[in-house]
Order: C-alpha cells, then structure tokens, then sequence
C-alpha cells in the first residue's frame, strides 16, 4: 500500500483565512533515497504562491498540519503532527523485510517472517550489518577520490 498524506498550513494573510493543502505520496521520496521533501514549499508552489512573497513567509511561521494518513504512515500521525523520522525507520524497515522475505521464501520456504521472531531479527541485524559496511566502504571510497 502506497504511503499518501495531505498536508496543509492555515494561516491569515490581508485579513483572509487560508488553509491551502497538498496531497504527497511518499514511497516515491523514500524509495530514491531522497529526503522528505520541504512541505511548505511544495504546499506554495501547488497552491500557486510566490516563494518570496509576504505572504509566503505568513504561511512558514505556521504549523504543517498532516491529515487523510494512507498506509504505513498513518501510524505516525497524532493530532495532525508526523513523526517523519520515525516513519522514515519503520519504512525502511519494512522495505528490508519485504527483500529479506524473499531470501527466507527461497532458501527456508518461510512465508511469513513474524511466526518466526528470532530469524526475522537475525536477518534484519544481518541487513543493517551489511548495509552499515557498504556505506563505510563507500564514504572511504569517497574520502580516497577525495583526496587525489
């Protein structure tokens, strides 16, 4: 299931109440290992605001309200405030799970990794382990250009 949410930002500008809005699917951002894009930006540029305007800067001072939650992300919504970041862990979580669970259907024939809790950590560890050297690898390959 995709991960959709509306964000929106109520303010007052030139004595009118505002409330304009977007409709954001995520799995897009995340899956590029892009970050979570600036909301209020995008809630400008979709609602045809000027990036430097007055009016603009009224709506910055004000609170991004999250709403309409589809998916995952639904758990982490309270009271209109989202937790990006821990959205973000349990995205990526889940997005390992779904690859791990195709090695454990292989070679084990395990089709659901929560009736078996201990091999599902041991290959989350596992994933984490190999992802965490990966990116040593990479930031020394990096440091390494860097310096020639």
């Amino acid at each position: 299931m995709k991960n959709i949410i509306t964000a929106s930002i109520a303010f007052s500008f030139k004595g009118q109440n505002l409330n304009p809005s977007i409709t954001i699917e995520l799995d897009s951002y995340l899956a590029n290992g892009c970050n979570f894009p600036n909301v209020c930006q995008l809630i400008a540029k979709h609602n045809n605001f000027d990036l430097y305007s007055y009016e603009y800067e009224m709506m910055q001072a004000q609170e991004i309200t999250y709403s309409n939650a589809q998916g995952l992300i639904s758990e982490f919504i309270s009271d209109g405030v989202l937790d990006m970041s821990a959205f973000e862990t349990a995205w990526n979580e889940n997005n390992a799970l779904k690859k791990l669970l195709i090695i454990a259907e292989q070679h084990m024939n395990i089709t659901d990794l929560n009736q078996h809790r201990e091999l599902k950590k041991a290959l989350l560890e596992a994933y984490a382990l190999g992802k965490k050297e990966a990116e040593l690898n990479n930031s020394t390959k990096q440091t390494t250009v860097d310096l020639f």
